[in-house]
């Protein structure tokens, strides 16, 4: 349950008029974000520990759960510091392994569709569900921040 609260309100995080605006509501919002993530990684550990299919699926999502408490700690260390460009890269990762959530249901429905047994894909699921979404966005960060360097320059 907590997991879904910060699938709901993460996209809302992002939203510049928001945080301009409302900046209250922003921080609000940033609280109940990280404690939903921390309330939600607490109870992943024994669900992890325990998955059904094995120890790579289990350490797949423990590896998930490491990275997701660590980022949002980051986080939530860099915005108390007021290092407000790096909070929001570190709260993008962060959101990024959130969406994984999402990311495992889809694959779980294509395994099904593809008649993929659940004991061969469950274990490549707990990886997939969340590697290319963090590689993806640490492409999208390296790019937005090469753009970022070369506007300096020009």
């Amino acid at each position: 349950m907590s997991a879904s609260v910060a699938l709901l309100i993460g996209p809302w995080q992002f939203l510049t008029t928001v945080r301009q605006r409302r900046p209250w509501l922003h921080r609000y919002g940033g609280r109940i974000y990280a404690g939903a993530v921390l309330i939600a990684w607490s109870a992943s550990i024994p669900v992890a520990l325990h998955a059904e299919t094995g120890k790579v699926a289990s350490i797949g999502f423990l590896a998930l759960g490491a990275l997701w408490i660590a980022t949002t700690a980051i986080a939530v260390a860099l915005i108390l510091r007021r290092r407000i460009a790096l909070h929001r890269r570190w709260m993008i990762r962060s959101y990024a392994l959130t969406t994984a959530a999402i990311t495992l249901r889809i694959y779980l429905g294509l395994s099904g569709v593809l008649d993929i047994p659940f004991v061969e894909a469950y274990p490549v699921i707990a990886w997939l569900c969340w590697v290319p979404n963090l590689l993806f966005t640490e492409i999208v960060l390296l790019y937005s921040s090469q753009k970022q360097a070369w506007s300096f320059v020009a």
